[in-house]
């Protein structure tokens, strides 16, 4: 225990004197350390919050929570299912029609992921409808084969509202002339943009009786999809439709679709903790030569503590006092930039992106453009807390030096 009297001359100790500018100079170096350490480790796992949560989002914004289909592969009647699913957490249900394709316009040719959908329906389910920049998601009807297409689809084949595109099949046609893909036109009836580039260039949608037809599906879907209220619930709810609906049934939730990615993302969350910590670390390894030093240079006025009847361990609890300011100091004003820089640092990035007329990230790389940050206090008090103890680890040595010395030889050339 550090009683106030080590802790006022650990605390004076720290004030600067003409013969010990040096010291404080490498006290001052090793505080620096520390803020920076712990600055970019807040930072750090706050953009990699902010990453994870904003991919979270945007995935299942497109993809369902929970999918059902028939063993067979397809669904024969969607509306019965649907009836049938009374799990408490479903909040919404809608049918699809799943295939691949091929749109071309001009010279212009990309592949895609077709999607049936019935546009009443899938509003319940994904964000489509919020995220149209063109046109309106009810404008699919059937039988006029309209299409809606990304924002990165529409650039790339310089699309709008009213234009003409092909869309070719996989699936053969006979013909007197030879086997030949199937095609049909459609019309460009709307744009979304889910700022997601995955889904925003190679995701096309169209009403289901439109799928149907293309993919001669008749009266069949691809599956139902579902939405729950609790996305963490989706494993338990997957597993208990199962039982319910059971074994013509099969079913599958966004986390044996997904769930590597962000397990991944978990992963190197923690490896950069580790990583960035080591910084806190060598910072904290100046605090110990620092302390040595002192405890060096003040070889005299402890023999005269000590002849003054100061116990070894209140000369330990002085440089154990006098330690812990620096790592004090160091995360205190650290664990402050961190956050403000951390609640700030989208606003930082588009200010240097628009000084410099540069992208950092390149959204058909990295998935998303912007750089997101989710600051969890939590984070926050577990790397103020690292840091805390290893200033207070870092000190134990030094005084414990300081409480060896022996008078007689700290004051025998004095």
């Amino acid at each position: 225990m550090i009683r106030p009297l080590e802790l006022f001359i650990g605390l004076r100790y720290t004030r600067s004197r003409k013969r010990s500018h040096f010291i404080s100079i490498i006290s001052l170096i090793s505080i620096l350390g520390i803020t920076l350490g712990i600055t970019a480790l807040i930072t750090t796992l706050s953009v990699m919050n902010g990453f994870g949560k904003e991919l979270r989002g945007r995935i299942l914004g497109v993809i369902s929570h929970v999918t059902i289909t028939e063993a067979a592969g397809a669904l024969h009647d969607w509306r019965a299912l649907a009836e049938r699913v009374k799990n408490p957490r479903v909040e919404g249900r809608a049918p699809y029609i799943t295939g691949q394709g091929m749109v071309s316009r001009g010279q212009g040719v990309s592949g895609v992921m077709v999607r049936g959908i019935l546009p009443s329906e899938e509003q319940q389910v994904s964000e489509f409808g919020s995220r149209m920049i063109e046109g309106r998601l009810d404008a699919l009807k059937p039988g006029e084969f309209g299409i809606v297409v990304g924002s990165a689809l529409a650039w790339k084949l310089d699309l709008a509202v009213g234009s003409q595109v092909s869309l070719i099949i996989p699936q053969a046609l006979a013909t007197p002339a030879g086997i030949l893909p199937r095609f049909k036109r459609f019309t460009v009836v709307g744009i979304f943009k889910m700022d997601m580039y995955e889904y925003d260039s190679g995701l096309v949608l169209m009403h289901l009786d439109d799928a149907a037809k293309l993919y001669q599906m008749g009266d069949q879907v691809s599956g139902l999809r579902l939405k729950l209220d609790d996305l963490d619930a989706a494993p338990r709810v997957a597993g208990a439709l199962t039982e319910e609906l059971g074994a013509n049934y099969l079913t599958r939730d966004w986390t044996r679709e997904h769930g590597n990615f962000f397990r991944a993302l978990k992963i190197e969350k923690t490896v950069m903790f580790v990583i960035l910590l080591l910084i806190v670390t060598v910072a904290m390894f100046n605090v110990i030569s620092t302390l040595v030093v002192v405890v060096t240079e003040k070889r005299a006025d402890i023999a005269i503590l000590r002849t003054l009847g100061a116990s070894p361990k209140s000369i330990m609890g002085i440089f154990l006092a006098h330690g812990s300011v620096v790592g004090v100091l160091g995360t205190l004003v650290g664990t402050a930039c961190g956050v403000l820089l951390a609640l700030n640092v989208e606003t930082l990035v588009h200010g240097i992106e628009r000084l410099f007329s540069t992208s950092f990230i390149a959204a058909d790389v990295y998935f998303i453009s912007e750089l997101p940050s989710d600051l969890h206090w939590s984070d926050v008090v577990l790397v103020s807390g690292c840091s805390l103890l290893l200033g207070l680890l870092s000190a134990l040595y030094p005084a414990w030096r300081a409480s060896k010395v022996q008078p007689a030889e700290a004051l025998r050339y004095e």
